[in-house]
């Protein structure tokens, strides 16, 4: 064998998993395609937020008054000028990888990585020319794409995908989402506050369905309150580009209507990496789209391991690195605990930001729980009204038996950067009388947590 592990794509689970097998003393490979990094890297979660903090800065410049801050002149966003730091911090964040891989002496090997046999990759290189290498464990982390809804093809030029929504080279003047998730969320968030005119389109009945009810209403209120157009409970059925805007026609709860804009971006979820790959040929099963694996990311043949956005579970990064360093771990022979899939962190870059773990106040009484919910505002923060940031809240949901957390979830400024107490808090299976014990600091945005707990018992001392 050429190595003792052979990973198909560098992304978050990809690039986790070889780095930590290194770490075990594997001979390690990667293969890559493309930029190494993966789609979160280079054309999703980092570059992203690059574009989100350009629109953040504007934000606070166009509001500094309020912070008694005076702005001669006329302040406005250079689309081309975001777009290119966006692009740097990317390129750079690909770069750190590559010097992770050599500090690790893994080895990367650039080329189309398709399975050839349990203990064989075939890569091929941009010029056409193939080679097998072997290894005793392959990984699978291939990853996903953006998926194409019926009637709205990509074209990348007038019906785009996120990619070109984080490249295209002038700023458009409307623009029709399609989708209200975490990535169609904050492209409207972004866009909207730079001047472009946004009309988000969602099939269900409101904003980011996935998240608590008073979530979703609250990121309405605060897209409304920028300007932006709403359309929930509809559904694209076809766009005219025949004309020089396109023509959007949306089914809603009253009957079709038509939005014109300059362009439209498919925001609808995404497709994972399986096609081409070579699961037929190696005998790895797949099911509803994804490829099928045990708790420790087995998959029905041996020696061959799959993680990421191509199995079954939530399509984040953190999860796919998560996922990365267990499956390594037991090819390692140690004895790692199987993922918690009902503790992982959600998070939304909107203004305000949405963060979320575990379950929803309607998920827990469906579960059968008899429950307790607090919620604090930040409207009763000081730390928020000192910073202007006065918009959302936090939501606990406490099993009323027992104290223990079931869900936390929150809107707000920052609130991705406190998601991770919850994590933490429900891994310990932490009580209400212990987060309420817990002394937070203040003034911060966190004590919001410790006052969410108090009021789900009648203590809430600042409400």
């Amino acid at each position: 064998m050429d190595y003792d592990l052979i990973v198909i794509g560098s992304g978050p689970g990809g690039y986790v998993a070889a780095i930590r097998a290194a770490q075990l003393k594997m001979k390690v490979a990667v293969v890559e395609k493309a930029e190494t990094g993966g789609i979160c890297l280079n054309w999703g979660c980092i570059p992203t937020k690059s574009l989100l903090k350009s629109a953040q800065v504007l934000d606070y410049l166009n509001h500094s008054a309020d912070y008694g801050i005076k702005v001669d002149g006329t302040v406005r966003p250079d689309f081309a000028s975001i777009i290119a730091r966006s692009r740097s911090v990317a390129e750079n964040m690909s770069k750190g990888i590559q010097f992770l891989f050599r500090k690790n002496s893994i080895e990367l090997i650039k080329g189309y990585g398709r399975l050839a046999g349990n203990n064989t990759v075939e890569v091929e290189d941009n010029q056409g020319s193939r080679k097998n290498i072997q290894a005793k464990n392959i990984i699978i982390a291939t990853g996903a794409r953006a998926r194409e809804l019926p009637g709205l093809k990509i074209d990348g030029v007038r019906i785009i995908g996120y990619r070109e929504a984080m490249t295209l080279k002038e700023q458009p003047r409307t623009m029709v989402i399609v989708g209200s998730g975490a990535i169609g969320s904050e492209f409207a968030g972004f866009y909207q506050t730079l001047g472009t005119k946004v009309t988000l389109v969602e099939f269900l009945p409101r904003l980011v369905p996935n998240e608590d009810e008073e979530v979703s209403k609250q990121l309405e209120r605060s897209f409304k309150k920028l300007g932006m157009k709403i359309m929930t409970g509809s559904e694209v059925e076809s766009v005219d580009l025949s004309g020089d805007t396109c023509k959007v026609n949306i089914k809603t709860r009253d009957g079709m209507t038509v939005a014109e804009a300059d362009v439209v971006l498919s925001a609808a979820g995404v497709t994972a990496n399986i096609e081409d790959i070579g699961l037929e040929k190696a005998g790895v099963e797949t099911e509803k789209g994804k490829i099928r694996v045990d708790e420790f990311y087995r998959t029905s043949s041996a020696g061959i391991y799959a993680i990421g956005d191509v199995v079954k579970g939530p399509a984040l990064a953190h999860v796919a690195s998560a996922e990365g360093i267990v499956c390594v771990e037991k090819i390692a022979g140690l004895n790692p605990e199987p993922l918690d899939y009902n503790n992982i962190p959600a998070c939304t870059y909107t203004n305000p930001e949405i963060a979320s773990c575990g379950l929803t106040e309607e998920a827990a009484r469906k579960a059968g729980y008899e429950i307790k919910v607090g919620k604090f505002p930040f409207t009763a923060s000081g730390k928020a009204s000192a910073s202007g940031t006065k918009e959302g809240f936090v939501k606990l949901v406490f099993d009323a038996a027992y104290g223990e957390l079931l869900g936390a979830h929150m809107i707000g400024a920052n609130v991705t950067e406190m998601i991770g107490e919850i994590v933490v808090a429900r891994k310990l299976e932490t009580t209400a009388h212990e987060i309420m014990k817990s002394v937070h600091p203040h003034p911060t945005m966190s004590e919001a947590i410790m006052e969410a707990a108090a009021a789900a018992y009648g203590e809430v001392i600042n409400l």
